[in-house]
Order: C-alpha cells, then sequence, then structure tokens
C-alpha cells in the first residue's frame, strides 16, 4: 500500500500540474478521479450495461420481479443519498438513476407479458 500511495504522490507532483486545468480540478476535486466516489459510480455503469442488454435479448418470461423490483429501488434510494451527501455526486446520481429506470422498464415489461397471458387464457 505504501508503494501505490508514493505512486500516486509522484503523480500528483509530476504528472497532473503539466495537464490541462479540467483535469487537475477533477483530479483534485473531492468527488475526483482518486477517491470512491468516483470509482464506485463508475463501475456502477455495469448493472446498467446488464440491464440494457437483458431488454434486448431476454424475454420477458426469463426476467426477475424481485431482482428488477430490488434494483429498481435500490436506485431510486441511491439516488436521493446522492444527493443528501457531502460532496454532492452527480455521477452517483446519474448511474442510479440509470440502474432505477433500466428496471423499472424491465418490471414494465414483465407486467405487459402477464397481462397478455392472462387475457390469451
Amino acid at each position: 500500500m505504501a508503494a501505490f500511495t508514493r505512486a500516486l504522490a509522484r503523480i500528483e507532483t509530476s504528472v497532473i500540474p503539466s495537464m490541462p486545468k479540467v483535469v487537475r480540478d477533477s483530479w483534485f476535486h473531492e468527488a475526483g478521479l482518486k477517491t470512491v466516489h468516483f470509482w464506485a459510480p463508475a463501475f456502477k455503469w455495469g448493472l446498467v450495461i446488464a440491464g440494457f442488454a437483458d431488454s434486448i435479448s431476454r424475454p420477458p418470461e426469463r426476467l426477475s420481479v424481485g431482482q428488477c423490483g430490488s434494483l429498481a429501488a435500490t436506485g431510486v434510494i441511491w439516488s436521493r443519498y446522492s444527493m443528501v451527501i457531502t460532496p454532492k455526486n452527480y455521477l452517483l446520481l446519474s448511474v442510479n438513476l440509470c440502474v432505477a429506470a433500466t428496471n423499472i422498464y424491465q418490471l414494465a415489461r414483465i407486467y405487459k407479458y402477464r397481462q397478455s397471458v392472462t387475457e390469451t387464457v
């Protein structure tokens, strides 16, 4: 861990000062590139991509109401949380709104499918 910290310090003193102001500002920001406030939402985009892939390829009868419901609820709850923490984390807000929207869409697909099955019986 000490080697990582030293490497990070070297980057901050040698590379970052020569970067454009936008990069420097994002590096030193409270929710910048070297914090968990950036990397956790960045990796969470994988959930959005997976949900989008499911909406394209997975038939609604194979979707899980529990999973989609819990992901939609998680997206809504964490969207609210991202606005009450300090610093406000707009990247976390955007990814959680997308997680919620993707899974609400999946729930609508499940509902529509189940309604069509009920009508045909």
